[in-house]
Formats: C-alpha cells, structure tokens, sequence
C-alpha cells in the first residue's frame, strides 16, 4: 500500500505550499494552500504523519500546533534545504526539496521551542537592540563632543561619569544649543540604561523557570545572558557529544576577556599554559570550545559545574 511518507510545507505568511510525497518516491501533490485552509488541509492527513517544514520566522508556532494536532514535526536548517533545490527556486520546488530533507539520515533538525523559549529569545534581541542603540547614541555625544574640543575617555561608563561635569556652565563648557542638545542625548542614554536594567531583570526571571540554568551558572564565564542564550536555543540531547555543539555554535575568536586566565585554579593554569604555546587568538577559541563543551555536559547530566571532572572532558 502506497503510503504518506512525509508532508513538506514550505511556509509563507498568507500562502503555503503543500507538498505530500509518497512512500514510493511519487509525489501526490505539490499545491499552494491559503492560510485560512491551512490546517483544514493538514486534518484530512492521518494521526501521526510526518510533516516537514523548514526553518523560518513562525516555524516554531506551526510545529507546536501540528504536534498539538497529533502529528510528527521536524523543522529542517534552511541550509540543508537549500542543498536539495536542484531545479528553479520556486515554492513547489522548495517544498518538495523540504520532503527529501527531512528523510534524509544524520541531519539535526531544529528543535521545536516552547513559548517560554521564545519569549526568552525575543527579550534578548530586544536588548541587543538597545544596546545598539545606546552605543550609536554614545558615539554620537562622543563626536559632537570631539568636535568642540572636548575628548572623553573611551568607554560608556567613561562618558557617562564625565558627561555631567562637561554639561555645568564654565568657561570651557558647549555653547548653549549644544548643551541643551546633550542634555537630551543624556536622558534618552539614561533611558536606555534603565530599559536594559529592566530587560536583563526579566530575561533572568525567565530563564530561572528553564531546566539546566542554575547548572550553567556555576561555569567560570558563564554568566545570566549566556546561561539564557543556551536554554533559549539550545536542546543539548540532539547532540551526540560537546564537538557536535561547539561545531554548531560556529566558534570564532571575537571575545576579548582577560579575567579568566587571573583565576587561581586549573583553568586558570589551563589557560595561562596554552597561551604561551599557541597564543592568545588560538586558546580563545580553545577555551570557547572548551566552555561549549562542559555546557553540554552539564546540561545533558543536569549537574553543577566540578573542576576536576571538567577537566577529564574531551
């Protein structure tokens, strides 16, 4: 008996397109649904079909409902699907490409989210926003500054700490446009340190409730919005070992901290030693696997940070 083998759905935001592919490699048909039929078509499918989709903006919430309706879900990386697109970009073609993605062996699929997740996730975009925003904002008191002669030290912190000397009337003192220019540059970035304060509260109270962020922030470095970024996006038990999720975080060396290497412990020894053999660049990006690598133990085991078993991990 010829059989669903999975349903590829290449999503849109008003129009879908449904491929159904049989278990005899034929495909019984590759049509556009409109959002409103949506789910009335995927009804007519029996319990327990598999129903593909690939990564996108509402991916998550279609798969929470289809699992919800009783049916096997997986969400399909964009750049496996692209590697399956051999005819013309179209929806057919990319819906069908979708079906063939998802049978195939030794893919990991993107886990769905839970809604907790995602509202994690969106609060730490939204920060990483305004902290964009009060950079640029920074940037800019910082240049109308330079351009009357005033340098402040490099820094936020500096600029905010010197800003409310240089805005007091004196004889080396903005002219008053620009004065009162600054004084409301100085609110919005006080604004913006209040907005992100209140963020960061939040983010915190969120990822409290997800399991395994308590474990997290006993590692060295691992501090709340790391510890949030991995239990917003992350399920460890889709990797086989701590390689396989430091290949997925695509490592590179951009961090610039130094506190570690300070410590007194053997991670501190670790570090200190493998800088002077292989330089600074290269042990970053060592100690980012490193750090990946323990994440991914102590969210599989479920248990906090140990030194000495750290340090037995490879």
């Amino acid at each position: 008996m010829n059989t669903i083998k999975v349903v590829g759905i290449d999503l849109a935001k008003n129009v879908f397109q449904v491929c159904v592919w049989m278990e005899d490699g034929s495909v019984a048909s590759n049509r556009k649904i409109s959002r409103q039929k949506f789910l009335d078509t995927i009804r007519a499918f029996p319990p327990e079909t598999l129903i593909a989709m690939e990564a996108y903006a509402t991916s998550h919430y279609w798969g929470r409902t289809l699992q919800s309706m009783g049916y096997h879900v997986r969400i399909v990386p964009t750049q496996h699907v692209k590697a399956f697109s051999h005819h013309q970009k179209n929806d057919a073609n990319d819906a069908l490409a979708i079906c063939e993605t998802a049978c195939r062996p030794g893919l990991h699929f993107v886990p769905i989210k839970t809604v907790e997740q995602q509202d994690i996730k969106a609060l730490r975009r939204a920060r990483q926003l305004m902290v964009e925003q009060r950079t640029a904002l920074a940037n800019q008191i910082r240049a109308f500054l330079a351009e009357q002669g005033i340098i402040v030290p490099v820094g936020i912190q500096k600029l905010q700490q010197h800003l409310p000397d240089i805005l007091k009337e004196g004889d080396n003192a903005p002219s008053c446009v620009l004065r009162r220019l600054l004084h409301t540059l100085w609110e919005d970035l006080q604004n913006l340190n209040v907005s992100i304060h209140e963020m960061d509260n939040e983010i915190t109270a969120l990822s409290r409730q997800q399991a395994g962020y308590g474990h997290l922030l006993t590692i060295p470095g691992v501090g709340p919005l790391i510890a949030a970024a991995f239990v917003s996006d992350v399920n460890a038990s889709q990797f086989t070992h701590g390689r396989q999720l430091s290949a997925w975080c695509g490592l590179v060396p951009r961090q610039h901290s130094s506190g570690v290497q300070k410590r007194d412990d053997p991670l501190g020894e670790w570090l200190r030693t493998r800088i002077t053999r292989c330089g600074p660049m290269k042990v970053i990006v060592a100690l980012a696997n490193k750090l990946t690598r323990i994440i991914w133990r102590i969210l599989t085991d479920e248990v906090d940070y140990d030194m000495k078993k750290a340090f037995a991990i490879h």
